[in-house]
């Protein structure tokens, strides 16, 4: 079970992550008062966000790492991290920024990235 919480934390993370990280460039197209927000605004806005992906993120690391009772290994737990990050944001740039399109070169990077995944357990 411990593999499964620390994949729907990192998936959960990456959500709030994603957010924080892009999410200012949708706002600001959307409301007038956030492109009117200062630099800085928008880097607390952005931190204020952030914050929950930390309260999910080190938990996932701590809950997953097998050196305190999970599943994976160190290198494991980052190439799954890598993975749920693209995929997550893949979801939110094709539904939010409607110009932004996926391209046979994407697919073919996630491809790798499922190799990746696969070397990564490979005993």
């Amino acid at each position: 079970m411990k593999g499964f919480y620390t994949i729907g934390l990192l998936i959960v993370s990456n959500i709030f992550m994603t957010f924080a990280w892009y999410g200012h460039l949708k706002l600001k197209q959307e409301y007038s008062w956030f492109a009117s927000l200062t630099l800085i605004g928008v880097v607390l806005f952005s931190w204020s966000i952030a914050l929950f992906e930390y309260l999910c993120q080190i938990p996932a690391n701590r809950i997953g790492f097998v050196d305190n009772g999970g599943p994976f290994s160190l290198l494991q737990l980052k190439v799954i991290q890598e993975v749920i990050t693209l995929i997550v944001f893949t979801v939110f740039t094709t539904l939010f920024f409607k110009g932004e399109a996926l391209h046979w070169n994407h697919l073919a990077a996630f491809i790798c990235l499922v190799l990746a995944v696969y070397f990564v357990f490979m005993k």
